[in-house]
């Protein structure tokens, strides 16, 4: 099973994008995904937009063509006539999908995917999110038990949603229909990752986690690699139930006494929720390598780039689990890294690790903390996710400095599955340039709120990676 946090943009400088969708389709029940019939518009062939309109020829023109009642229900004709004017910039008639300020397509940069109907119904890869926060949207489509959409598919529309959802031009590659794998829907038995090939695999687990209650630790593993190794892909499976999983490594000024002891699991609370203050001193030290908030994740990086590993190298893993039920559950994770010969590489990436920590968030309030990050060297970004918690209702992030000053390059409105967002090409910043972060949290709790650990507390940082010049 693969992940779609993964987005990869490509931008003129100064464009942003976005997209919307799908009218009310919650009380569909018929088969909208089994005609395998081909388009003959007068778009050009070449148009992302034709490859779109085939692709909703194939799954969804069937049962929302003019008289069937999933047309009556949502109010949405996909025949290739009228198909781009019923999503581009429409409002769906789903109540609580209008309700919430979503659009059927939208144009407005990456404020629109996250808000967007068109994306919520399709994105079956994400069914947790659509179920347990969205389930008055109605149906994922096509509906189960059909089969959803390839991940080709998926990544091609959502190209095309970044690049603006236009009617006309290439914004996205046709191979990349080439990957016609799928999501299988429905709970299932967690799958193990094979191993690599040409890498390494870490595992975690299986742990306990209480119910109603929280777990993190940390797990400290040697590489036991006698070279530097480059990882140019990175695959990660948990149990479901995970806050987040991190790798870090340590700075090269990491004391020897601060070290840990391999493979022992140091929580940093005990089963009352006490902090364990000794397992608390090796976190001033730890460089963040690579993390998720996504069960399943999947990352490639851009050609002929590639996180570097120092020689004889130890991580220390971090998993945080959060249970809110009244029983136990297990917790698992599994990590593979994939090595790419030295001799492909010509950039070696480095980590955006972005922390505001110096807040406080009243009681009863909303607030929005602005904060600005500056790049020492000229970088390369190609790929940005925020990490917040549950009282973070939007994460911004514009460019500071330059001509680009004030473009708003990343958008997350989901504290819990932040979308990873990869540029192609990537954004260049010179040196003196950077980010400013615009973070917006609603404290509806009866105290003040700060910078911590649990999931009640909280945070306000942006990861990424770039390469240098």
């Amino acid at each position: 099973m693969m992940s779609w946090h993964l987005v990869r943009l490509a931008l003129p400088r100064r464009q942003i994008v976005q997209v919307i969708w799908l009218g009310s389709v919650a009380a569909m029940t018929a088969s909208c995904g089994d005609d395998d019939r081909t388009i003959t518009s007068p778009v050009a062939q070449g148009s992302t937009w034709f490859q779109v309109q085939q692709i909703l020829a194939t799954n969804c023109t069937s049962c929302h063509t003019q008289g069937t009642s999933q047309a009556r229900q949502s109010g949405l004709i996909l025949t290739k006539d009228v198909a781009y004017a019923e999503l581009v910039g429409q409002a769906p008639t789903n109540p609580a999908a209008l309700a919430d300020g979503l659009l059927r397509v939208g144009t407005d940069g990456p404020v629109s995917l996250p808000t967007s109907l068109l994306w919520e119904k399709i994105n079956a890869p994400n069914e947790d999110h659509f179920s347990n926060d969205h389930g008055q949207y109605g149906t994922l489509m096509p509906p189960p038990p059909q089969r959803p959409l390839t991940y080709g598919e998926l990544e091609l529309i959502r190209k095309w949603i970044f690049a603006g959802a236009p009617e006309t031009g290439a914004v996205a590659d046709v191979a990349l229909l080439e990957n016609v794998d799928r999501y299988t829907y429905g709970p299932e038995d967690f799958v193990a990752l094979s191993p690599p090939a040409t890498g390494t695999q870490l595992h975690l687990g299986p742990f306990d986690v209480l119910s109603q209650a929280e777990r993190e630790f940390f797990y400290y593993q040697a590489l036991e690699n006698d070279e530097p190794v480059y990882v140019d892909r990175v695959e990660i499976a948990m149990r479901q139930g995970s806050h987040h999983f991190i790798l870090y490594g340590f700075s090269e000024r990491t004391p020897e006494w601060v070290i840990p002891a391999a493979g022992v699991f140091r929580d940093l609370r005990d089963d009352e929720g006490t902090p364990i203050l000794a397992n608390y001193r090796a976190m001033p030290f730890h460089q963040f390598f690579v993390g998720t908030q996504w069960p399943a994740f999947n990352m490639d990086m851009p050609a002929g780039v590639a996180l570097k590993i120092p020689a004889n190298f130890a991580f220390d893993m971090n998993a945080h689990y959060v249970n809110r039920s009244n029983s136990a559950v297990t917790g698992e994770v599994f990590v593979n890294l994939h090595y790419v010969d030295p001799g492909r590489i010509e950039h070696v990436a480095e980590v955006i690790d972005f922390n505001n920590t110096r807040f406080s968030l009243p009681a009863g309030q909303t607030t929005t903390l602005e904060q600005l990050f500056t790049f020492d060297e000229r970088a390369n970004v190609f790929q940005l996710f925020s990490h917040a918690h549950e009282l973070n209702t939007q994460f911004r992030v514009e460019i500071a400095g330059g001509a680009r000053d004030g473009e708003e390059v990343y958008f997350s409105n989901d504290w819990e599955h932040p979308p990873i967002v990869e540029y192609d090409p990537p954004m260049v910043l010179e040196s003196g340039e950077g980010f400013r972060l615009m973070a917006t949290y609603e404290n509806t709790r009866d105290r003040d709120v700060a910078f911590g650990l649990l999931s009640t507390d909280e945070m306000m940082i942006l990861f990424g990676l770039y390469y240098p010049d």
